[in-house]
């Protein structure tokens, strides 16, 4: 419907002209906060504001001590005695169940005339304050209200409603700050490198041997490119792809589709300023007016895409021509690489199939083969953790696809030729995925995960380029501390000292980065420098004269940790931190009166 978001629509009743349905009123800005402007309007125009405040906030109430009693006007009888007990609001309300039911389906003004009558059938709303009688026409509203507000799918939008509107376990309780923390500490961002994406190579043509030594063959990495462990089901990933802008798909214009138009708080999209009745008369457009597309006369086709013989034959010239068949774009390569050569997430995950299903509210499916162009599916590069340690163990990787001529494809059934060619183009991708993460030269690791964070570093620290960003969530602070006690300041002396771990000696550099670690040394601790953990909470307060504290309804859950280091390459050799000692020479003779040395048996030269 292309409706602009963050603005606040109005369900209005139905027309009496007989329409069965309800249309839509966008509130304007100077409508939904009438309330705090009159307020502040009253205040600056009044001589002394801080007289007026005191007489608003007086309660009317009895004396400290007295014991007063409620009574119920109809009936007579007593409802509340003693200055002690709470007046209960049902108590004071005169309209009924039953009476407040029968208003809801027959009320109108979109349920403003219900509340209206809600406040003036309420017996002790000359008692309320100022900030009581606001606060109970604001839940009112909320209650009664017809109205709504559209939110644009993004990844703080999503995160909230996935805590509190939904299982907050399937994202680990990943609040806000902590995706923040993590993107920050991580390093993520898009890189202008210039690197050009494989699809941009300059197509020549290769036999199918050529083809297939070309995806094997070594690759040297390039650009930044960042190693993701998610078991969130792709809320990481979409934080991640946000940040590298690499998650909203684009329409045929070229812009993103973000839903960031439109802001209501934003002065230059909210609709000019209106009065109550002009405002009533502004709703949608009517969709009727939009230009509809010319209809084109249907023809048929046989299963080849050919024209019948019925359809090929137009009955006149003078009538529209059929429409000629669509070229097609050529048809690629089985082994053809659709990723780019930068920017790139490399996700490893433990399951056949990564779990991505987050992603669908973006328009990304991970299970679809033949899925429409996306900015995310060519920039999100999946492999198992069987691919990425055991490779050859791997059917897919380690089974080269078989070469056929063109002629015996063509006499397959069609089935049987699209599993040949899917086979193919599967191993091509799979290959190239996995070699190139072997490779390493990561720029950063960023890992949201239920496994141990001690087991997760172990090979993936090895693929990390020298001053590479780590960055490990958790939901609970004891595996990240376990982890931080990995690479103290003892431990990683101890290793370094006069006396290491006799498993190490004789190691070089490389094999120390790969090493397996031993009970007291459960990682090298060398590997990473700067170990930290962070933790921050947003929470929500209330902030008003004499009633400011934080909203004691916020969500529990677990409060969340960051783990953040830098990769480090470890120095090869000794080091000896010590300079050059030189001996400090004294001076021969005896020292003068003024402390100068003279030589022995030459007397002092006396000052005049």
């Amino acid at each position: 419907m292309h409706r602009p978001y963050n603005l606040t629509y109005e369900l209005q009743d139905k027309a009496p002209s007989g329409e069965t349905f309800h249309r839509l009123r966008i509130v304007p800005a100077s409508e939904l906060h009438a309330d705090v402007i009159a307020e502040e309007e009253a205040a600056a125009a009044s001589p002394s504001a801080q007289d007026n405040a005191a007489s608003e906030d007086a309660i009317i109430s009895a004396t400290d001590g007295v014991e007063y009693s409620l009574v119920d006007n109809e009936t007579g009888a007593v409802v509340v005695r003693s200055n002690r007990e709470t007046i209960d609001d049902n108590a004071r309300q005169t309209l009924t169940a039953q009476e407040i039911e029968v208003l809801k389906q027959n009320g109108t003004d979109a349920g403003k005339d219900l509340i209206a009558k809600l406040m003036l059938s309420h017996t002790g709303m000359d008692q309320k304050t100022t900030f009581s009688m606001a606060k109970y026409k604001l839940l009112k509203e909320k209650k009664f209200l017809r109205r709504f507000t559209v939110l644009p799918v993004d990844v703080s939008n999503f995160g909230n409603y996935a805590i509190h509107e939904r299982d907050a376990n399937k994202i680990m309780e990943m609040r806000e700050e902590m995706v923040g923390l993590l993107g920050c500490w991580g390093n993520v961002h898009y890189s202008e490198g210039g690197h050009a994406e494989l699809d941009d190579a300059p197509q020549t043509t290769k036999t199918e041997q050529e083809e297939i030594d070309e995806v094997t063959k070594p690759r040297q990495p390039e650009g930044t490119r960042y190693l993701v462990v998610d078991d969130t089901g792709g809320f990481l990933v979409a934080a991640l792809a946000e940040r590298m802008g690499v998650l909203y798909p684009r329409d045929v214009e070229g812009g993103v589709v973000d839903g960031s138009q439109g802001s209501q708080d934003s002065p230059t999209k909210l609709p000019p300023k209106t009065t109550g009745s002009e405002a009533k008369e502004t709703v949608m457009a009517d969709t009727a007016n939009i230009s509809q597309p010319d209809l084109v006369p249907s023809v048929k086709r046989d299963h080849d895409g050919n024209l019948k013989d019925d359809a090929a034959r137009p009955e006149s010239t003078d009538g529209p021509q059929p429409l000629k068949r669509r070229a097609h774009p050529p048809r690629r390569s089985d082994f053809h690489i659709p990723y780019a050569t930068t920017n790139t997430m490399t996700l490893v995950h433990t399951n056949g199939q990564p779990n991505l299903t987050a992603l669908n509210y973006w328009g990304y499916d991970s299970n679809n083969p033949n899925h429409p162009p996306h900015p995310i599916h060519d920039h999100l590069l999946p492999l198992s953790w069987l691919q990425l340690l055991e490779p050859n163990f791997d059917s897919v990787y380690s089974t080269e696809p078989p070469v056929k001529s063109a002629d015996d494809v063509a006499s397959w059934k069609p089935n049987r030729r699209g599993n040949y060619h899917r086979k193919r183009r599967r191993w091509a991708r799979t290959r190239y995925i996995v070699d190139n993460t072997q490779a390493g030269g990561f720029s950063g690791l960023v890992v949201a995960s239920t496994m141990d964070p001690i087991s997760v570093l172990r090979p993936l620290l090895p693929l990390l380029e020298g001053g590479a960003a780590v960055a490990i969530y958790s939901p609970h602070v004891e595996s990240l501390a376990a982890l931080a006690d990995c690479f103290s300041v003892a431990r990683r002396a101890a290793f370094v000292g006069l006396t290491p771990p006799p498993e190490v000696v004789g190691k070089t550099a490389e094999e120390l980065e790969r090493w397996e670690g031993t009970e007291d040394f459960p990682l090298n601790p060398t590997l990473l420098l700067g170990v930290q953990i962070h933790t921050s909470r947003a929470r929500k307060w209330q902030v008003l004269p004499g009633r400011t504290h934080p909203v004691m309804t916020a969500k529990g859950g677990a409060e969340g940790y960051v783990f953040t280091a830098w990769r480090a390459r470890p120095a090869e050799g000794r080091i000896a931190a010590r300079g050059k000692f030189h001996k400090k020479v004294k001076p021969t003779g005896t020292s003068t009166a003024e402390g100068t040395p003279t030589t022995a048996g030459t007397p002092a030269e006396s000052s005049a």
